[in-house]
């Protein structure tokens, strides 16, 4: 999902948080709402999950320190040798 749509995904679950507190939601709404909510956990999971495995961790000494479980991942998807 491009940082676009995320950005649209957050935009209408504001609308209707806000108008949650307002007023009362619709059956409608109240169903897009959880959808909306699933697919923006959904989407922020996969990113998070990204970012993690592409993290090369190091210590004080300058030595790599990266999980294994994390090296394989790197290295089945060619981002390390």
């Amino acid at each position: 999902m491009a940082d676009d749509e995320m950005k649209k995904l957050i935009a209408r679950i504001n609308e209707l948080a806000k108008k949650a507190k307002e007023d009362e939601l619709t059956e409608v709404e109240e169903i897009e709402r959880k959808k909306l909510r699933k697919r923006y956990l959904e989407k922020f999971r996969e990113s998070f999950k990204s970012q993690i495995e592409m993290v090369r961790v190091f210590d004080k000494a300058g030595k790599e320190v990266t999980p294994e479980k994390v090296q394989k991942i790197q290295r089945k998807k060619g981002l390390r040798d």
